[in-house]
């Protein structure tokens, strides 16, 4: 019986010593500079590589690099795990395009941008990017600019955009659009004579910049317009894609 008890220990520590193991590889990645690696593929997307003409598929273990654009399918979710181990998550029937991918070091900041045409993404930053480092996350209305937090952004066909913060705080940026405003027409009266009509008044282009704190929020118009930001709930943000997130960000 001692015998048995004995064996039992041994094997429960072999097996906790393995565990340790493949935990301590899962960390021990290897992540080339200036490109981010597939970690996680469910369903399908593409990748257009900077310079080429063709698209091809992309798998678990493939990487993405300055320049490349890529597509996922319905019902798809693309992680990525950049050089410095922060993760750059996608949803199905997103299109977005690597801009840059540059790490830092202590002395040297590290710049990663990804532009998202449309789709959805989240963001988990780790703070130990490099002092000057920035990650950001463009649109056609506007820049979301962190240094060690947990965010994302949802771009919408019309252009419209959603960014939330769950942890850390965010600078959110934008210029808001030109438009041609006619004046305004007064009733009808009596005038003297002839006299030069103004034409179109011409709004000019207005810059934003908001910064967005834990379990806030601010949404972007079509037009380039910011409303201004809110809190949001645990219960208002209920979502599969949100759900999922959270537990991808708790096992890693």
């Amino acid at each position: 019986m001692k015998k048995n008890i004995i064996i039992l220990c041994i094997l429960s520590f072999v097996l906790f010593d393995l565990q340790q193991v493949e935990a301590k590889k899962a960390m021990e990645l290897v992540i080339g500079k200036g490109e981010a690696k597939v970690n996680l593929m469910e369903g399908l997307a593409a990748v257009l590589p900077a310079g080429k003409i063709a698209w091809r598929s992309l798998t678990v273990g493939g990487t993405v690099k300055g320049g490349d654009e890529v597509n996922t399918g319905s019902n798809a979710r693309l992680e990525l795990i950049l050089p410095d181990y922060s993760i750059a998550r996608f949803a199905g029937n997103s299109r977005f395009k690597v801009l840059q991918i540059e790490t830092g070091g202590e002395l040297v900041p590290g710049n990663i941008k990804f532009h998202l045409v449309v789709g959805k993404t989240w963001a988990n930053i780790r703070r130990a990017m490099g002092k000057g480092s920035q990650f950001e996350l463009q649109c056609e209305n506007a820049v979301a600019g962190v240094r060690g937090t947990v965010y994302r952004m949802n771009v919408e066909d019309d252009r419209s955009v959603l960014v939330r913060v769950y942890d850390g705080v965010v600078h959110v940026s934008g210029v808001g659009p030109a438009v041609e405003r006619p004046k305004m027409i007064s009733p009808p009266k009596k005038i003297s004579g002839p006299k030069p009509i103004p034409g179109p008044e011409k709004i000019t282009m207005r810059e934003w910049v908001y910064i967005i704190k834990s379990m806030q929020q601010i949404r972007i118009t079509a037009d380039g317009t910011a409303e201004t930001p809110r809190t949001f709930s645990e219960k208002e943000d209920t979502d599969v894609w949100v759900d999922w997130n959270k537990s991808r960000d708790q096992e890693l």
